[in-house]
């Protein structure tokens, strides 16, 4: 069997990488997408996202997709609340926005966008990448768990925190940041969790104290998807067996003995199982020396915690500008690569500089007062 060769080649078909092979593709460039799920109906794609206007809607606009984007848009989503242990009410702000400085989406609903807007057969799906390696003519070759491989001539990383195209170019790798979540959620929340619904409200929901937590948001099926979060040793959660859905939620509320009733319910009447999610991050200003032919976006270049708010508009800005670059500099990858890299490094950094600063505001000892107190000085920043 040959193997394939492509002139550019994608690992990884979330957001950043879908954003890429749509931006190319308009611009009459053509590019193979390599994920690892069986298919893109596999599984759950995950929560709401809000789409900055100056990342992920510019990533949208250059995709020419901005107006699919905004049937998406799940209105007053961008409504915000933050509460203490004791469900006391600090902060409690409508959706003002009209839709369109930061709106919600459904991650999968703006998957499904993008994979619609590609052609047939460019994405290979169960094509799990195992390793990469350069070969001795420059193009670069991916193998896959099931020992079939391929080579590219520009080879895209953007297969996540846990890249196999990473080693390429650097030796970081993602360090526990010191907070696990458990994720959780509560279907059809009106109806069958209305005090719940409440609690979150119609948008996001911060509920904070003794450097522990839940974060929350309404979905646009109106389920209530949550995350109980925790300062607590990486081993943590690998002592909970999170088969056994009622000893894993106990488990998890041990955690919250003394928080009001109207919190721990966002875990105890949870439907469904509990999952397990730890926090990494790759170091602040993380960057790498030029490599012909390779490059990386998104969680593979500058996985950080969610707490910016910035992961996919991070990887659906870098997607963008690879393939604007690349297209304007057709026949000269290198000058693409290399202008492209230095401008993500600096967004990367002053993003995950801000996400790290966020984590320890929101996990602190006095919270939730330093995120009311962020907030609000952005409200009069503005």
């Amino acid at each position: 069997m040959s193997t394939p060769h492509h002139a550019v080649a994608i690992v990884g078909a979330g957001l950043g990488g879908l954003t890429l092979a749509r931006v190319l593709h308009v611009n009459g460039v053509s590019a193979a997408v390599y994920d690892l799920e069986a298919s893109r109906d596999v599984r759950g794609q995950g929560g709401m996202l809000d789409i900055h206007e100056d990342s992920g809607q510019v990533a949208l606009r250059a995709a020419g997709l901005l107006e699919g984007f905004r049937a998406l848009v799940l209105p007053g989503g961008e409504a915000m609340r933050v509460l203490d242990k004791h469900a006391v009410v600090h902060l409690d702000e409508e959706d003002e926005h009209s839709g369109n400085t930061r709106p919600e989406v459904d991650r999968g609903h703006l998957r499904d966008l993008l994979l619609d807007s590609l052609p047939e057969g460019a994405v290979r799906w169960g094509a799990r990448a195992a390793g990469a390696r350069t070969l001795a003519d420059g193009r670069h070759e991916v193998t896959l768990t099931d020992g079939t491989t391929f080579t590219a001539d520009l080879l895209v990383g953007a297969d996540g925190a846990w890249s196999k195209v990473r080693p390429l170019l650097s030796p970081a790798v993602p360090a526990y940041t010191g907070i696990s979540m458990v994720e959780a959620d509560l279907p059809d929340a009106a109806t069958r969790h209305p005090a719940s619904a409440v609690v979150v409200g119609g948008g996001m929901l911060f509920a904070l104290g003794d450097r522990k937590g839940f974060l929350g948001h309404r979905e646009s099926d109106g389920s209530l998807h949550v995350y109980a979060t925790l300062t607590v040793p990486q081993e943590w959660a690998s002592t909970i067996d999170f088969t056994d859905v009622q000893g894993a939620k106990a488990a998890v509320l041990r955690q919250f003995e003394d928080w009001d009733d109207s919190l721990r319910a966002l875990v105890a009447d949870a439907e469904g199982p509990l999952v397990p999610r730890l926090v990494h991050a790759l170091p602040v200003g993380h960057r790498w020396d030029r490599v012909p032919g390779v490059t990386l976006l998104g969680d593979a270049a500058h996985v950080m915690s969610p707490l910016a708010g910035e992961g996919a508009n991070l990887a659906m800005i870098d997607g963008a500008d690879l393939g604007v670059a690349l297209a304007a500099h057709r026949g000269d990858t290198e000058t693409a690569l290399a202008g492209y890299e230095q401008a993500m490094f600096r967004r990367a950094e002053s993003s995950a500089a801000e996400s790290a600063a966020n984590l320890l505001v929101c996990f602190s000892d006095d919270a939730p007062k330093g995120l009311v107190d962020m907030f609000s000085a952005h409200h009069s920043a503005d």
